[in-house]
């Protein structure tokens, strides 16, 4: 059933038993055992041109900015495409920029009200299409076309992408060049969590969850696909006949969390890293304005409530409750204005700072606490500052990692955003400042210290590139009919990838 906050709920049969052993045709099975990926040493790198194809909000693009720094410093060529709004901050990071198609506010204000990729109604169908034919219009010239303001030709050597760009695998495919898949979201199916997008309550329908919803977000933008690969690649439309539609089998993904947040799953094949949570270093940068020092010493250290760049359906109203919490509770706070417009007070108040925007690794270290949507970044950042956490999911991963951060004993139950009230965020707050959460949440943040998520997810690009093919080896462009060999096998997703 596809519910009204567009999640997808299901329920298995109970005389239904689990396999013992699931080859999906990704490169999973559920008897393989992996651990932390270790870096691999590789002999004689030399110079690419990557592009790192990026769709979503600032806090989806931030960690890919790191891997592009790291990536640049080891002397390859790194442009970063992405949403125009977010030119300014690639090229400030000193990395090549192509803009792709979408709005980010049209796409965070679809996602808030749909609570994911799937619509919850026919009226925003058409929107959110418009904007992800425009995302996958524009990602071969992101590939192999130079940018209006440079001369300098580009043409990819790899790509690094996340999934929403949704036409990644077939752009790669015409150029044949790797892919390389990074998420800060469970992508690949697993027996130890359900999808994020699925609400499923048998541990025995978590991995069937990755597949159904995979299969429900095909079935809404196939026809944008297969227009895109007949017209602009003049390859072949993708059938239920030719096997993955998603992305071939033996595509590696990195995972941007940290294993002592959540350990990477026992089931989760060689292909398949966990690199760590990705931070940029912002604060060494900023320049604090002097009203926000003078604010944060003159008393105890505040909470910190924002929503980044997540529209709100009643800001005033969000407002009020944080506002009467942080009265309730006796505490100081911080209010990040953000893209939804919170902070509209009635009259300025001294316990709360309202704030427009700041680096979180400079501002979390100074807090005692956060509350916020429950993006990857921000938990990580949190997390990271020994901050106890409490998530207002929205959509998508949030509820996950809401979930995460409830399970690890660092911060409450999640406050989904439709049931944010005052008695609510009270209790989250009490939560927060038990010395016990406290201890918990310093705990992590040291387990976490040792961590180089930024390394990892650059060791597990260099571990999946195939080097061993010079240029010479390189196999020529496909035909223009996309040849590909048929399988009975591989339309039901059995057979193992061949390597």
């Amino acid at each position: 059933m596809v519910k009204n906050d567009g999640t997808i709920e299901f329920e298995v049969p109970g005389d239904i038993k689990p396999p013992q052993s699931v080859d999906t045709g990704t490169g999973v099975n559920n008897e393989a055992q992996h651990e932390y990926c270790e870096p691999t040493p590789i002999p004689d790198i030399r110079p690419l041109q990557i592009v790192l194809v990026i769709v979503g909000t600032r806090g989806d693009v931030q960690p890919f900015i790191a891997i592009g720094k790291r990536l640049q410093v080891d002397g390859h060529r790194i442009r970063l495409a992405t949403h125009k709004n977010f030119e300014d901050f690639v090229l400030n990071a000193g990395l090549e920029f192509y803009p792709l198609g979408g709005d980010p506010k049209i796409l965070a204000g679809y996602m808030v009200k749909n609570k994911g990729f799937l619509p919850s109604g026919p009226s925003e169908i058409h929107l959110q299409r418009n904007q992800i034919k425009a995302i996958i219009n524009s990602l071969l010239p992101a590939c192999n076309s130079t940018y209006p303001d440079s001369n300098v030709p580009f043409e990819a050597d790899a790509i690094i992408a996340n999934p929403p760009a949704y036409g990644h695998t077939h752009v790669a495919e015409y150029l044949r060049v790797p892919l390389h898949i990074f998420f800060t979201m469970p992508w690949t199916p697993t027996s130890e969590f359900p999808h994020p997008l699925s609400r499923v309550k048998q541990p025995i329908g978590y991995r069937l969850s990755y597949q159904i919803v995979d299969t429900l977000i095909w079935l809404g933008i196939r026809d944008l696909i297969n227009e895109f690969r007949k017209k602009k690649l003049k390859l072949r439309p993708i059938t239920y006949l030719s096997g993955s539609y998603n992305s071939p089998p033996d595509v590696p993904y990195g995972y941007i969390w940290s294993p002592h947040l959540v350990p990477k799953p026992k089931d989760w094949g060689p292909n398949i890293d966990v690199v760590g949570f990705c931070f940029l270093d912002l604060a060494s940068n900023y320049e604090p304005p002097k009203s926000l020092v003078d604010w944060l010493e003159e008393g105890k250290k505040p909470i910190y409530v924002g929503f980044g760049s997540l529209p709100l359906q009643e800001p005033d109203k969000m407002t009020k409750i944080i506002v009467q919490a942080l009265e309730k509770t006796g505490q100081r706070g911080v209010i990040n204005k953000g893209w939804g417009g919170l902070g509209n007070l009635a009259e300025q108040k001294k316990s709360v700072y309202l704030l427009d925007n700041c680096p979180h690794d400079w501002l979390f270290p100074r807090c005692t606490a956060v509350v916020h949507h429950g993006g990857a970044g921000t938990t990580a950042a949190g997390l990271r500052a020994e901050c106890p956490t409490t998530v207002v999911p929205f959509f998508g991963d949030q509820p996950f990692w809401g979930e995460r951060v409830h399970t690890r004993g660092v911060g409450p139950a999640p406050i989904p955003v439709d049931e944010f009230t005052l008695e609510r965020l009270v209790d989250a707050i009490r939560f927060m400042l038990n010395p016990e959460v406290k201890k918990r949440a310093v705990e992590l943040a040291n387990a976490m210290k040792n961590e180089d998520g930024v390394g990892g997810a650059v060791n597990a690009f260099y571990k999946h590139y195939p080097w061993q093919k010079s240029d010479s080896e390189a196999e020529p462009k496909p035909l223009a009919s996309g040849h590909k060999c048929f399988s009975i096998r591989g339309c039901f997703g059995s057979s193992k990838s061949s390597r």
